[in-house]
């Protein structure tokens, strides 16, 4: 099915499963999304309201961001959020910020690290301490990124959170210097956390499978170096975020975010040729490893995505045929080197 506008895509993005709403009903006390400007942000508030309102609680749902995007703010408060238009990374706005029982942290940084590194560990390591810092007594679902791991052969079926981190280029090693700190401060002061390590989300104005269906409908090279990658459908996502707050333990509680399969760029471009009606045109040859991890622990504890990578192909397909708006903000998923 042809999902034909944004509005209609923020709807499917944003219906919670009677699971989420059930965990939802049994948090206690208001929910805090850090980084709601962001492209996770938006949908996963509007999914934690809609969760919010069918489970019936009286929780508020606070939107932190600095809120860059035009209009965004006002949509979201449109929608039933609390809205702070605030700079996090500045003490005092941080202070500022109301107590909440649950925080969600969306803030990071990845692309431009190369030539201004000293910022990407300013925000993805320095300020997750003034977070733990100032949210010591919530629970707190923190996002990571599956780049914490090293590359690993393609048989081998991806990372579990069992393997040590091994980290490719200052970007990659910033993440695991955010889990590090906010691991320290949880341990410090007995916070609940889950430390989420998310690659890659996708829903159809970002991710991996827009990439490659963009090239293919323009005609252009696609480079298949990283010949294999891991994908998720974003709603998924950001209900194992918000369902992860029921299961942030001290020590921490680390899980892989992602889906079940081991995605071949070719036989998507494949996939997405034969429905744009184009012959993709592939460059290279697939390295013999990738970045890629094993969610197996994620898909016990809240089931596997109910979205399809055939259904997300699909969707993607006729999205991009229709020629309708997309982030502008490409993965990069073919990086090999860690420079982002």
């Amino acid at each position: 099915m042809r999902v034909r506008s944004v509005a209609e895509l923020e709807g499917w993005l944003s219906k919670p499963s009677p699971r989420l709403v059930d965990d939802i009903g049994a948090l206690d006390g208001d929910i805090l999304v850090l980084g709601a400007g962001g492209k996770l942000g938006p949908s996963l508030v509007r999914l934690a309201l809609r969760a919010v309102s069918a489970a019936g609680t009286r929780a508020r749902v606070v939107a932190v961001s600095r809120f860059s995007e035009p209009g965004l703010a006002d949509a979201l408060r449109d929608d039933g959020a609390d809205v702070i238009v605030a700079d996090v990374a500045d003490d005092a706005s941080l202070a500022a910020l109301p107590d909440a029982a649950n925080v969600v942290f969306l803030v990071g940084a990845k692309f431009g690290t190369s030539g201004r590194e000293h910022a990407t560990w300013f925000t993805n390591a320095y300020l997750p301490g003034r977070v733990a810092q100032r949210f010591a007594g919530a629970r707190v679902a923190a996002l990571s990124t599956g780049n914490v791991y090293p590359l690993v052969p393609i048989a081998a079926g991806g990372c579990t959170e069992d393997d040590a981190p091994d980290p490719v280029g200052e970007y990659a090693m910033s993440c695991l210097g955010r889990e590090r700190v906010f691991s320290h401060f949880a341990e410090l002061h007995g916070t609940r956390l889950a430390l989420l390590r998310l690659n890659y989300a996708v829903e159809l104005r970002y991710g991996v499978l827009v990439d490659v269906a963009r090239a293919v409908h323009a005609g252009q090279p696609i480079d298949v170096g990283m010949g294999h990658v891991n994908v998720v459908w974003q709603g998924y996502a950001n209900e194992v975020t918000l369902r992860s707050l029921r299961h942030a333990a001290c020590p921490p509680r680390v899980l892989n975010v992602t889906g079940p399969e081991t995605v071949s760029i070719r036989r998507v471009a494949t996939d997405l040729g034969r429905l744009l009606g184009r012959e993709p045109t592939l460059v290279g040859a697939e390295a013999d490893t990738a970045l890629l991890s094993n969610a197996s622990q994620c898909h016990r504890l809240f089931g596997y995505p109910d979205v399809t990578l055939a259904e997300l192909v699909e969707r993607t397909a006729g999205w991009v045929a229709d020629d309708l708006p997309t982030l502008g903000k490409p993965t990069s998923f073919q990086t090999r080197d860690g420079r982002f």
